[in-house]
């Protein structure tokens, strides 16, 4: 199961494994009060795509598939998600935005799950 958790909101019982998925620290966290098990940054939109989406909606849809394309160069951190989703039951995808719906951790997810 893969759940989806703003990193800023406590850890709820079952996320026996939490991964950080933003390119970006999220501000306001110290390096050494981090709370989650890694930090998988490069799994994260490249900035220039990241930018381009700000959160908008009406881009969700292409961001999608840019980010998907982004992505394919990156099959073996896709594999070790899936890999650590299978090892601890529970994978829980961390992201900063204060947007729920439409964020990379979204997306990730989505694409997790079909593959």
């Amino acid at each position: 199961m893969i759940t989806l958790r703003r990193v800023y909101d406590p850890e709820k019982p079952g996320e026996h494994y939490r991964v950080l998925v933003d390119r970006l620290w999220p501000r306001g966290i110290s390096k050494d009060n981090v709370t989650w098990d890694e930090w998988m940054k490069e799994v994260g939109p490249s900035n220039q795509l990241r930018k381009w989406f700000g959160h908008d909606p009406s881009r969700w849809e292409k961001f999608k598939s840019m980010y998907r394309e982004e992505l394919g160069s990156r099959q073996d951190l896709l594999k070790k998600l899936r890999q650590l989703e299978e090892k601890h039951g529970t994978l829980t995808l961390l992201y900063s935005s204060r947007e729920h719906e439409y964020n990379n951790a979204v997306a990730l997810r989505e694409l997790l799950m079909q593959t």
